[in-house]
């Protein structure tokens, strides 16, 4: 059994009603691992809530999460080249590049302000976003316009989209190339669930790029 197995039957051991989305959340984890092997990144949006998800995500794939994230050996000599006896290389951890939309208040108080509220979020898709990267979306009800608006602009632009919401999905189920139906309707039910899927998705991305089976441990911080 490899690793990425093992913390699929982790997560479903812990929370068994997550055990009938097994095939959606595991298209979700391979579309964000082709990405990323293919130079890409990771944008994420959501309200409230799911803002402080989407901040959370990117705080466990840019710096190391479960395991030891060494630099690349090219990058480590370099720093050595230019800066020797520095060090600057042990500073660093590995890094999965994604970024948290919605997050400057300047950016999206000015663009509600002189544009319009509901075009922030896919407005920053717009500008930050390049073909083969992928835009994970946040949304209990499925509906939220200013995340819908920032799929349609992330299909347009060459993105691969996924969903991550409530049973019913709303119009975000309808336009994700991968959408994670959690089995719960009432919003904070929905929430409960969200955060051990992006764990999940968290550890198993990080065992792809740094794992190995001395590593893997069977908990959760």
């Amino acid at each position: 059994m490899n690793g990425i197995e093992k913390i699929w039957l982790e997560l479903v051991e812990r929370y068994p009603a997550l055990g009938g989305c097994r095939g959606e959340i595991m298209e979700a984890y391979h579309e964000m691992r082709k990405s990323f092997e293919q130079g890409g990144k990771l944008l994420i949006c959501g309200n409230g809530g799911s803002s402080a998800d989407a901040q959370h995500i990117v705080g466990e794939l840019m710096k190391e999460f479960k395991l030891r994230r060494k630099v690349s050996r090219e990058f480590a000599q370099a720093c050595q080249r230019l800066y020797p006896g520095e060090g600057l290389e042990h500073g660093l951890q590995g890094a999965l590049p994604a970024i948290a939309i919605g997050v400057n208040p300047a950016l999206s108080s000015a663009y509600a302000n002189d544009a319009s509220p509901e075009m922030a979020y896919a407005q920053e898709v717009f500008g930050y976003g390049r073909r083969g990267d992928v835009l994970l979306g946040l949304s209990t009800s499925g509906n939220s316009q200013n995340v819908i608006n920032a799929v349609k602009v992330a299909r347009a632009a060459g993105l691969r989209s996924i969903g991550l919401g409530g049973q019913e999905g709303g119009r975000l189920r309808e336009l994700s190339d991968v959408y994670v139906a959690l089995p719960e309707r009432e919003t904070y039910l929905v929430q409960e669930l969200t955060l051990p899927v992006y764990h999940a998705w968290c550890r198993m991305l990080e065992w792809a790029f740094w794992g190995d089976d001395t590593q893997l441990v069977k908990r959760y911080d």
